[in-house]
């Protein structure tokens, strides 16, 4: 609760300063992306897929972001076939705020929604072949840094916390960076861990 009130401040602080140097807040990227779980009882899954996000800077210092990722895996329990599927959608509004010209402060408040399907068929049994859904949703909080080592470089870390009504309050850390090719193109990569799970994306990023 205090980083979600501490956050809400910054927001509302006069926009005094514009993004570090060569820091843009208006892209989209898109990409590969994988979910780790530690659970002993699911035999720790993998599963892959891909992911599309994106951020629009609707003022000097403040920017709305969205992003929906999904990914499934499957497994066989002769004569049994169980496919898992996770999806994740989210939007949020952002703050930035330049500490030097080539690094920034930022924080963000996101809700997020975790949406869950498994899929059996193969065990002969019409009452346990089928579709079963669930999904949570709860809100986001986060601070971090955002900068530029060098001109085709940068680099961002933020950690914050992830609670609300339908999920267990947990901490959460992010650590990400950026090639640039050129003004435009980049290649990005970023590492989230969230309690017993860690997500590895890697893609391609249209900044403007």
């Amino acid at each position: 609760m205090r980083t979600l009130i501490a956050a809400a401040l910054l927001a509302a602080l006069p926009f005094t300063a514009a993004a570090a140097d060569g820091v843009s807040y208006t892209y989209v990227e898109a990409g590969w992306t994988q979910l780790q779980v530690n659970d002993d009882w699911l035999g720790d899954p993998d599963g892959d897929g891909g992911y599309l996000r994106g951020s629009f800077a609707i003022a000097e210092n403040v920017h709305l972001f969205g992003g929906y990722s999904v990914v499934s895996t499957s497994y066989r329990y002769a004569p049994a076939r169980v496919k898992y599927e996770v999806a994740q959608p989210e939007f949020g509004i952002g703050y930035h705020q330049e500490f030097t010209e080539r690094l920034d402060f930022t924080a963000d408040l996101a809700w997020m929604r975790l949406e869950a399907k498994t899929r059996i068929s193969g065990t002969g049994d019409a009452e346990l072949d089928g579709s079963y859904k669930d999904h949570v949703n709860g809100g986001r909080a986060t601070v971090g840094l955002r900068g530029k080592p060098s001109a085709r470089t940068e680099l961002w870390a933020r950690a914050g916390y992830i609670d609300g009504s339908d999920v267990e309050g947990s901490f959460a850390g992010y650590l990400g960076g950026q090639v640039a090719f050129n003004r435009t193109w980049g290649l990005v990569g970023e590492v989230e861990v969230i309690e017993d799970a860690t997500r590895y994306s890697v893609g391609v990023r249209a900044s403007f």
